[in-house]
């Protein structure tokens, strides 16, 4: 896995996969949108001395959210953490990222945690990726995030856009859904 042709804030196409968070720091805790479901890899070893790892199914998912740097930043959806994680110095690649889950049968509460890259995510692509998942789940589509192809279009008509208002992000985003 070292393609990385394409990407979203922490979100990444690497080779045909797309990954949320840091898979190659050794013992990092990344995500990988698959076939069946919503993969969560995890490097470290949990309490009972077991890889803590999970799929959630796309058909759970009702909706999704996102949050960087704390699991509930008190404003916003990005932490001092998240800020910091990116900028030079001892705090780089710091810090986790969250999705916040509302799952069907049985209704319930989900969080599924990511390791940063070390390097800047750009508040735009943030917010864009936010934008994506609220949409996308938002619908009743969250199976879409199985299809490497349509989220390779849709990353690819969002990433480098600068659309500054709420409206036209919403709007830019229901365009990059349709193609």
């Amino acid at each position: 896995m070292s393609d990385i042709n394409a990407s979203l804030g922490p979100l990444e196409r690497v080779n045909d996969r797309w990954i949320v968070g840091d898979y190659l720091r050794p013992g990092s805790v990344w995500l990988e949108f698959g076939a069946d479901g919503l993969y969560q890899h995890a490097g470290r070893e949990g309490r009972a001395g077991k890889t803590e790892e999970q799929v959630i199914p796309w058909s759970r998912v009702m909706l999704i959210g996102f949050t960087l740097g704390g699991k509930h930043p008190p404003k916003g959806s990005y932490g001092v953490r998240a800020l910091l994680g990116g900028l030079p110095g001892p705090w780089r690649g710091h810090g986790r990222g969250y999705l916040h889950l509302t799952l069907r049968h049985p209704y319930e509460n989900g969080l599924v945690t990511f390791d940063r890259h070390p390097r800047w995510y750009d508040l735009t692509d943030l917010s864009w990726f936010q934008e994506l998942l609220r949409q996308t789940a938002g619908e009743g589509e969250a199976h879409r995030f199985a299809d490497a192809e349509w989220l390779g279009r849709a990353v690819g008509a969002l990433a480098g856009q600068r659309i500054r208002s709420a409206r036209g992000m919403r709007d830019a985003v229901a365009a990059a859904r349709q193609l």
